[in-house]
């Protein structure tokens, strides 16, 4: 029987739910390609800061409505802001200050969660959602998807870490490339350049997301959880600390009852049955 319920998120352009232990989070402003909004960056918050800490949620799901992952800032929003002048009214530090907090409370902590985040992209992802696509650990996209950075054809120098995540997966070269000339990358690319792991139909991509999430979900989430801090710690630490790191972190599952499980498993030659600790 599927276990389902609802994460509050405080606004229509982000809805949430918890559904077999994977909190499905889908960015809703289809009319605008799923443009984020200030609405939609709280309730991302919100949604994240409580999936990060429930007990019955092992996966996150980021995805979007309506054919598209998420076109990224309100550029239609930001030119009238500039034409109403309202934002001169709020001094710079302020306003960066608040830019910083915004970037730590969403791709920041989808960086950092102990917990997997998986990217379902639909559609388009560009700019800031582009960014937040790659903060997450596994994108599966849809064939129909197309992948922008965006930010030097309104302006922007980049936003939400994309420079430093993209930097990552394709190297300096490469990241200055996509940012600088802004080109459309098709799912294809994407995934021959490594910003996607899987490519799949468009009717399969629910499914096929689903099914990788409640892998993820429902496996040694101990584990996944200090795996990811070693790959985050190895992408941008010292080698020694990196190792010594490991040590700790493999020592530390190794006493877990899911590594007791799993070896009890391997002997009976079955499947193991993980609980989380």
């Amino acid at each position: 029987m599927t276990q389902s319920r609802t994460i509050e998120t405080g606004t229509d352009h982000l809805h949430a739910r918890v559904e077999d232990r994977v909190a499905i989070l889908t960015m809703n402003r289809p009319e605008r390609r799923n443009a984020l909004s200030g609405e939609m960056i709280a309730g991302l918050a919100l949604a994240l800061n409580e999936a990060e800490t429930a007990t019955d949620v092992g996966c996150i799901v980021l995805t979007g409505a309506g054919g598209a992952f998420c076109a990224g800032g309100d550029v239609k929003g930001m030119d009238e802001g500039n034409r109403s002048r309202s934002a001169a009214s709020v001094p710079i530090d302020v306003r960066i200050h608040a830019q910083r907090l915004s970037q730590r409370n969403t791709a920041g902590r989808i960086y950092e969660m102990p917990k997997p985040v998986v990217g379902s992209i639909p559609g388009a992802a560009a700019g800031a959602g582009l960014s937040l696509a790659l903060a997450c650990d596994l994108r599966i996209a849809s064939e129909n998807a197309l992948f922008v950075t965006a930010f030097a054809r309104v302006g922007f120098s980049g936003d939400y870490g994309g420079t430093w995540f993209l930097t990552q997966l394709v190297g300096p070269a490469k990241a200055r490339e996509l940012y600088y000339l802004s080109e459309r990358i098709d799912a294809k690319q994407a995934e021959r350049l490594g910003l996607v792991n899987r490519v799949v139909a468009e009717s399969a991509l629910e499914e096929q997301t689903m099914e990788l999430a409640r892998r993820l979900a429902n496996g040694p989430t101990v584990a996944y959880r200090y795996m990811k801090e070693n790959i985050n710690r190895a992408v941008s630490g010292e080698f020694g600390d990196c190792i010594d790191l490991e040590a700790t972190h493999h020592v530390h599952t190794g006493l877990t009852e899911d590594h007791r499980e799993a070896t009890r498993a391997f002997v009976e030659k079955r499947e193991p049955s993980f609980k989380g600790r």
